[in-house]
């Protein structure tokens, strides 16, 4: 089969593209066939093994993909060849014409689903709703904050707060990802590249401040929306895309907040039943149509070295995908 290969930790022009041989399902494994694979953050910090989890070269990027099964493992039940799903490779497989996968990591697609809109869910929305409804209990009529409302993370924030009935103030540095933002149902907007984000962030909630925070970037930005949070707020921490910030503890203090991290990979481990319970919800949203992921950009596998280059570069808008 085709894949992309990363033989040496490096920048993503190191990536090679060449034929590999075809895996083989295990006991507990199902063989699918790649249709779509997201392209995500920890993807690019994997390529120079600066991410929590460590791949070892030569290894085959790319961690979440959606396609049709090929073949089922002796062990596995409940999936049949042809099946249209989506899950998890771990860290990694995915950049590839197939790959194979747990099967308690995947899920049947509801009718409908498209295999890009369904690749990488738990990622970007996993992630969102682990957050938001799990970690950071947001209510309906409270205020939300989303730091970097322009990426395929951000973007899901945004969309599962107005599903949860919040009003969605995103926050981005590019007037394109504010106009997508409110597209998918951003109330207010703030850029902050050209405003003051504490500022800001107070003026629309009319001294107030904000409920909950979801911060995907860190870095500066962090302790101006840290200021804006309103009495008994909640912050969660989901990312570092501008550095990992040093913030006063006082400033919790002062506001009675919750700081509150948000790490969906260990999660899917160590509560097996919250992953599923999410996952379901998600599928059912799409089912519905209560959710309907937005695809910004499609990429082949040779052109997978530039998806990833254009995420480190952050010439991306909302989510993108590999497809084989």
């Amino acid at each position: 089969m085709k894949a992309v290969v990363c033989t040496k930790f490096g920048p993503p022009e190191n990536l090679v593209i060449k034929e590999v041989d075809d895996p083989v399902a295990g006991d507990t494994q199902l063989l699918v066939d790649v249709r779509a694979a997201a392209v995500t953050f920890p993807d690019t910090l994997m390529l120079e093994n600066k991410y929590q989890f460590k791949a070892t070269p030569p290894y085959i990027p790319g961690g979440e993909v959606a396609g049709v099964v090929t073949a089922v493992g002796s062990k596995v039940s409940g999936y049949s060849v042809g099946d249209r799903v989506t899950g998890s490779g771990g860290f990694g497989g995915g950049f590839a014409e197939c790959v194979a996968i747990e099967a308690d990591a995947a899920r049947k697609l509801p009718d409908g689903a498209g295999f890009a809109e369904s690749t990488g869910l738990m990622y970007a929305y996993g992630t969102g709703y682990y957050g938001l409804k799990h970690r950071g209990g947001l209510q309906q009529g409270e205020t939300l904050l989303v730091l970097g409302a322009g990426g395929s993370v951000g973007l899901a924030a945004v969309e599962l707060g107005k599903l949860l009935g919040a009003r969605v103030i995103a926050a981005a540095s590019r007037e394109d990802k504010l106009a997508l933002c409110r597209e998918r149902g951003a109330d207010l907007t703030i850029n902050y590249q050209e405003e003051n984000l504490k500022e800001r962030a107070k003026e629309l909630t009319d001294g107030k401040g904000v409920d909950v925070i979801y911060d995907a970037v860190g870095g500066d930005y962090a302790e101006s929306a840290l200021r804006a949070i309103a009495w008994n707020g909640r912050f969660l921490v989901i990312g570092f895309t501008a550095g990992i910030p040093a913030i006063p503890l006082n400033l919790y203090l002062l506001k009675s907040c919750q700081v509150i991290g948000v790490f969906l990979g260990a999660m899917v481990n160590r509560d097996p039943a919250t992953r599923d319970e999410i996952q379901k919800d998600l599928l059912r949203f799409m089912a519905s149509g209560d959710l309907r992921p937005h695809i910004s950009r499609r990429y082949s596998l040779d052109e997978a070295p530039g998806a990833l280059r254009d995420m480190m570069d952050r010439k991306l808008v909302g989510k993108v995908v590999i497809e084989p």
